[in-house]
């Protein structure tokens, strides 16, 4: 049975409080915005700390592309200017040392691949100052500025040779596809070269074909490099790597430690260049469900030790302080992400930021350190972290929002059968009158390791919450076990018992708004993306309360899975081999079969070219459910992939969302 459950607003105030009518905007979110927003991130400061370079993401409805654009604002704020012009394929912004250049990758007019472009601040084009047929990764500046050192995969899946004839794959690979990477084929090996920035020459670093290194890192006295090694191209079988060190000028490879592979990896040497910060993860079997802990390790020796161990939350982002005492870190939690300092000794954690946000990117040069991030009504921007508070540098949003009405966002607290108190997000219809029942939709988050938050931005699951929400349903985002944000134990909850739990969680939070007079019981629908999307199969195929849903890149099947998605590891640390103990498998695969207690409505999505969660999966359910003669349909989006990056794609699935949820769910 429920418990109790308590609408939380804020103080004690009603749950939607209108605006002044001077302030109210002129209308609704539609699909068609999403080619009006801008998305900011990627932020870098220059080495005095006067100025920001960051990426604006557009889509393009000409070309019918996302583009991205180079842009810079100064430290004191005011009118941005752009340092490039939007290109498809234009990322990871970096200033030289010494501040003159701005670098970028992006493929320019000559070439087929994406190569280092170089803009020099005091006037000119940008220049390309390499000429690869390869992939280019991951990169960093000497601290002389005379050198580059950067990822390179020969033969990548950009390579110029390879689209002109093609070549069969031949893998070997334990983990052998990748989502976007596709087939890890043998011979596309990660190594990293040494790019002379005086005429573009370059000097391979390492070049051992039974390794793949990545994120390099140059220390601050230009003697090393750090960077992370694995023998598999996108994670090892125990589900660690190494951090290593080289000799700038090349040499004997020093592994310091290896380490449980991180979520989002990032070296950087403490300014005394004696010790280097990097990520950890969790044991394999908890892969899933890591959070990310900051590490400290001395380079001459030593054991590696854990500076944020004691947090219990997820390490987003992490830059160093200009004296190496301290580090600021971006920490999940509880449907927010804030900016906190931590001692590098103590592992004291001060919290910098308060109230609901989520500023998740971080960046620092010179005395001046700054978050990308947004609430409930901002779209992410770009935040200077002054000791008075964060200062905003940022106007990329406020033309187009100055013209939206969004729907108020509160929050839910909810207690599941046994008793688990669960947190979701509620997003309320632009205009909600209190007590009166609405149309609800259940959309659930991917992950399962994330978190619904306090955010705005264009893609995020906020973003189609709010164009829900704007369609006349009150939206709700549970944070159920599984979701990161509320702690280790939290997160592993679900372990090895996918569609138990978190099904517990999201029913509990549908009671709650259901006694609360927020949902109307008799028109409720259900959706999601991801895990979202095998959480919905798991739900409709536990309970039959929702008119309505719609499945996303999910699975229902998981047997299927095995050798056919990218989650090898996830699946043999946590659920065994599939013939050393198929019921493990048969227990996680239910809603697959026992597809028969399924009468929900419902629609299923993929991209065809999906390697994270395969369009098979909602294949097999569409086909199951038509067999069973329950209204269902399948759409396959061509050359997408798990992410769906074509505009005209993104568009057309809110709009097919919705159009499905109204077939079987009254407005009124």
């Amino acid at each position: 049975m429920i418990r109790s459950f308590l609408l939380m607003t804020l103080l004690a105030g009603p749950v939607f409080v209108a605006p002044s009518p001077a302030a109210i905007p002129r209308r609704t979110l539609t699909p068609e915005d999403i080619y009006s927003l801008r998305s900011v991130g990627s932020p870098v400061v220059s080495p005095d700390g006067a100025w920001i370079a960051y990426v604006v993401t557009v889509n393009d409805r000409a070309s019918d592309e996302r583009r991205f654009e180079l842009r810079m604002v100064d430290a004191k704020g005011g009118e941005a200017v752009t340092l490039a012009a939007p290109s498809a394929s234009l990322h990871a912004p970096r200033f030289s040392p010494d501040g003159r250049y701005v670098s970028y990758v992006a493929t320019p007019a000559d070439s087929k691949t994406g190569q280092i472009m170089l803009l020099d601040r005091r006037g000119g084009e940008p220049r390309a100052l390499t000429h690869v047929t390869g992939d280019l990764g991951d990169y960093a500046w000497s601290p002389n500025g005379k050198e580059i050192v950067a990822v390179y995969e020969a033969g990548g899946p950009q390579d110029g040779t390879a689209l002109a004839r093609p070549q069969p794959h031949v893998l070997r690979g334990w983990h052998f596809k990748q989502d976007v990477s596709g087939y890890l084929s043998v011979g596309h090996d990660r190594h990293l070269l040494r790019i002379r920035v005086a005429d573009g020459s370059i000097t391979p670093l390492t070049d051992d074909p039974s390794q793949q290194e990545d994120h390099p890192a140059w220390s601050n006295d230009g003697r090393w490099i750090a960077f992370t090694r694995t023998r598999e191209k996108g994670g090892d079988r125990d589900g660690a790597n190494d951090i290593a060190l080289i000799p700038a000028d090349g040499g004997s490879i020093r592994v310091l430690t290896r380490s449980p592979a991180s979520n989002q990896q990032n070296l950087e040497f403490t300014p005394d260049s004696r010790r280097l910060t990097y990520r950890m993860g969790a044991e394999p079997r908890y892969y899933a469900y890591q959070q990310d802990q900051l590490m400290l390790i001395p380079i001459e020796g030593g054991s590696p030790r854990s500076v944020t161990g004691s947090l219990d939350r997820a390490v987003l982002s992490s830059v160093l302080s200009a004296d190496g005492q301290s580090a600021t870190i971006a920490v999940e939690d509880d449907a927010s992400v804030y900016p906190a300092a931590v001692d590098l000794e103590s592992g004291k954690v001060t919290r910098l930021v308060s109230g609901a946000r989520a500023m998740p990117q971080l960046a620092r040069g010179g005395p001046l350190t700054v978050a990308v991030g947004g609430d409930d009504t901002t779209p992410n921007e770009i935040y200077a972290l002054d000791p008075s508070g964060p200062r905003r540098l940022t106007h990329e949003t406020d033309a187009f929002m100055s013209a939206i009405l969004l729907g108020s966002v509160t929050s839910l607290v909810s207690r599941s059968r046994d008793g688990t108190e669960v947190h979701s997000l509620v997003t309320l219809p632009p205009g909600y009158v209190p007590g009166q029942a609405y149309p609800t939709v259940l959309w659930i988050h991917g992950g399962p390791n994330g978190q619904d938050e306090h955010t705005q931005d264009y893609d995020s699951y906020q973003f189609r919450r709010q164009w829900l929400a704007a369609c006349g349903y009150v939206v709700i985002g549970v944070n159920y076990r599984g979701s990161s944000g509320r702690g280790f134990d939290y997160a592993r909850a679900i372990y090895a018992d996918w569609g138990h739990k978190e099904v517990e969680d999201l029913l509990g939070a549908m009671d709650a708004a259901v006694r609360s007079g927020l949902a109307d019981p008799n028109r409720l629908a259900i959706g999601g993306w991801s895990y979202g999307g095998i959480l919905t199969d798991y739900t409709i195929a536990s309970d039959n309360r929702f008119k309505a849903a719609a499945s996303g890149a999910g699975s229902a099947n998981q047997l299927l899975m095995y050798g056919v998605d990218q989650y090898v590891l996830q699946y043999e640390h946590e659920l065994g081999l599939p013939w050393k103990d198929p019921s493990a498998w048969m227990k996680v695969s239910y809603p697959f079969f026992h597809a028969d207690r399924i009468h929900t409505p419902t629609l299923f999505m993929g991209g065809d070219r999906d390697f994270n969660v395969p369009v098979a999966g909602g294949e097999q359910m569409y086909q199951a459910l038509r067999s069973l003669g329950v209204p269902t349909e399948l759409v396959v989006y061509p050359d997408q992939f798990h992410d769906m990056t074509r505009p005209s794609f993104v568009t057309d699935r809110l709009e097919r969302v919705q159009d499905w949820f109204s077939r079987y769910i009254p407005k009124h």
